[in-house]
């Protein structure tokens, strides 16, 4: 995972870090580092915003032969990355909404003035090929991958109590991915305003056979039981909870991830795509990451929410299979149902 977060929030000036994580599931290793960079430039001489470069690092987007990202990051004497990620016509980026504003999501009763907002844009799948050096020896990164452009438009405690992330990759059938984001937020946040949420939003999609066939979204409101039979699911379960004594939250020991809609993508596509996702998360755990821990000090210090909230992300990296069910014109045999064998890497992370 290569991050690039750009903070100003109540600051003069930005404070921008870059992050990168490699873990091997066969040997347990997690490389971590994250580092403060210097003299950041978007746009750089010659480049579009879609580019950036500091000291410490360089993304450069190109749009021929195909849209992709290079990355350069030397982050210390122990740790250099060098990773390309491009993606195909087959499989475009989405996002919820049409125009300058998809992909938003608005706080508060007047999307005008809103109390604040934030976007997902996704490209969901993706191929990366590169390598990482570290202590001197590189680790291949060919593989696929997925690539997130995520804004927080309102300090990060007023966007929400708790988020779920799920990234399912699989070179099956062509090549294979489900991705779901899902926020909750506060209780400030429902039909009636102050004290009437929480509210849950989440935003998924499916790949099949190397196409992009479905995006779903879904709300749910606190004064709303989730409804059956809907036209569109996509949603995180979290079951058998249990309190950790680490971080003080209830941890769920699996969750279950699902997405159903009208195949709404490709125009050659017809029928509905039904997939769900359980994973045991008592196995496969990476980290607990303390997110205080890991903000900038400046920024630490700039955000008012320190005091009274203990954020912490659970991240897991496991073996599973995704169960799918669609027109057999993406991949035979699909309306009874299949199940696809890859890798998910998830996120729960409690904020308050």
């Amino acid at each position: 995972m290569c991050q690039v977060i750009h903070s100003s929030i109540g600051l003069w000036y930005p404070t921008v870090q870059f992050t990168c994580k490699v873990h091997n599931p066969k040997t347990n290793e997690t490389i971590w580092k994250s580092v403060n960079v210097s003299n950041f430039v978007s746009a750089p001489p010659g480049l579009d915003k879609r580019s950036c470069k500091a000291d410490e690092f360089s993304i450069t987007f190109k749009s021929d032969p195909t849209p992709s990202y290079s990355i350069r990051a030397n982050l210390s004497n122990k740790l250099q990355v060098f990773v390309d990620i491009s993606r195909s016509a087959s499989v475009p980026g989405f996002k919820i909404g049409k125009g300058p504003q998809g992909g938003y999501s608005f706080f508060g009763r007047n999307t005008a003035k809103p109390d604040g907002y934030v976007v997902h844009r996704f490209w969901p799948l993706t191929t990366a090929s590169g390598h990482v050096v570290h202590e001197g020896k590189a680790i291949s990164m060919d593989g696929q991958g997925m690539f997130v452009h995520a804004i927080q438009g309102m300090r990060p405690n007023l966007v929400a109590s708790a988020w779920n992330f799920a990234h399912f990759q699989s070179v099956e059938h062509g090549g294979v991915s489900a991705i779901q984001m899902e926020f909750t937020t506060n209780e400030t946040h429902g039909r009636k305003g102050e004290n009437s949420g929480p509210v849950t939003v989440n935003v998924g999609s499916i790949v099949l056979a190397g196409r992009l066939v479905a995006v779903t979204a879904e709300t749910k409101w606190p004064d709303e039981e989730r409804r059956v039979g809907v036209d569109v699911v996509s949603r995180a379960i979290h079951t058998d909870a249990l309190r950790d004594s680490d971080t003080g939250y209830q941890c769920p020991r699996a969750i279950v991830f699902e997405w159903e809609t009208a195949a709404n993508v490709e125009q050659d596509v017809k029928g509905r795509i039904e997939a769900k996702l359980a994973v045991d998360v008592t196995q496969g755990l990476v980290e607990k990451v303390d997110l205080l821990a890991e903000i900038p000090y400046v920024v630490r210090m700039a955000v008012n929410y320190v005091a009274g909230t203990k954020p912490f992300m659970y991240q897991w990296f496991n073996p599973v299979k995704l169960l799918v069910k669609g027109p057999d014109g993406l991949i035979p045999g699909l309306s009874q149902g299949i199940e696809i064998p890859g890798h998910l890497y998830n996120e729960a992370t409690f904020i308050s």
